[in-house]
């Protein structure tokens, strides 16, 4: 910034826009202002509803960098910050569809129903009647004996037509009121599977029952040895509901509740029993008994109506970000926890 004067050898400063003896009009590089110093940096002088200017490559519309080309072609434009986000933090229909096949060993044997069963033809029971209406045939051969087992490697043919192992599907309902938990209701109401209809190809079915005006969290999949699991009362699963009732609970009521009800020979005994309202007429209740109607027959036992009744969690699986009456496929993380056990 400074530098020596060979006459008295005093320094002096260097000017910062215009060399010794050159107008300062030879190089502009700022319009100044009529009397200002030369040596004062200029700063922008915004005009009255002036805005100040972007950077070089600013797109003020969508406040994004713009892309470099790549290849004769545009990389996709992203926000500042990095990595794209999922959507909603939720992953894809496929990556949801999309499961870790359980490894098959292929000198097991599987009754045949079974087998049938798990390649979406029809349920066990009905496979039954095939076999014993002669419909069903194993490496060309009729099978009608029901305790029939075959190979995952066998020919194995309905109607002459080859069967095959259908993928595992998986789907969490946030049931409705003034629907049936069935695949076919003779009365023609609607149905579970009404609802998801379309959602996949595969023959799935409800795990377990919600009775018509209960609503919340419902499974529904095509794999029967996790159906068998869920639905049988040794593993017990967790189950919490949100239970209203006609009147409040009072004390009394509440501790024979807490003690277990006797219901078809067999006492119930509830987990856990919290009041999350003021009231006491709202109620959440745990409870892992498989017996039909439990939670309604609990409260009758006791003299109580249940004006309400919503199952806000089944196995660890919750109805978080699914509307009342809407669907979503479970991701490999839940489906590899139910398949472990993990409820």
């Amino acid at each position: 910034m400074f530098e020596n004067n060979s006459n008295n050898g005093e320094r002096r400063p260097r000017p910062r826009f215009h060399r010794e003896g050159e107008p300062v009009s030879a190089r502009p590089r700022f319009r100044r202002e009529e009397g200002e110093p030369v040596s004062a940096r200029p700063r922008f002088r915004r005009e009255e509803g002036e805005s100040r200017p972007r950077p070089f490559g600013f797109n003020s519309e969508r406040s994004e960098r713009p892309a470099r080309p790549f290849n004769g072609e545009q990389r996709p434009q992203r926000p500042f910050g990095g990595k794209p986000k999922r959507n909603n933090g939720v992953y894809s229909k496929r990556k949801q569809q999309t499961y870790h096949e359980e490894h098959i060993d292929p000198t097991k044997p599987v009754r045949l129903n079974k087998y049938l069963a798990n390649a979406g033809i029809c349920s066990r029971r009905e496979a039954d009647d095939f076999i014993q209406a002669g419909v069903i045939t194993v490496n060309g051969v009729t099978v009608d004996n029901l305790g029939a087992k075959v190979l995952p490697t066998d020919d194995i043919r309905f109607h002459g037509q080859p069967v095959r192992r259908e993928r595992k599907v998986y789907i969490l309902l946030n049931k409705p009121k003034n629907t049936v938990t069935t695949t076919d209701d003779p009365q023609e109401r609607h149905t579970v599977i009404d609802i998801v209809r379309n959602a996949c190809p595969e023959r799935i079915y409800p795990v377990g029952r919600l009775d018509r005006n209960t609503t919340g969290v419902l499974l529904l999949t095509n794999d029967g040895d996790l159906a068998a699991k869920l639905t049988h009362p040794k593993f017990h699963k967790k189950k919490i509901y949100a239970v209203t009732l006609d009147r409040e609970l009072e004390e009394v009521d509440e501790a024979i509740v807490r003690s277990g009800v006797v219901l078809d020979d067999e006492r119930v005994v509830p987990d856990a029993l919290e009041f999350p309202k003021a009231d006491r007429r709202h109620i959440g209740l745990e409870i892992h008994s498989g017996q039909n109607r439990v939670v309604r027959r609990i409260f009758e036992k006791v003299g109580y109506k249940v004006v309400n009744l919503d199952r806000v969690s089944f196995a660890g699986l919750t109805k978080k970000n699914v509307g009342r009456g809407k669907w979503r496929f479970l991701t490999p993380k839940e489906v590899s926890f139910l398949q472990m056990g993990n409820f």
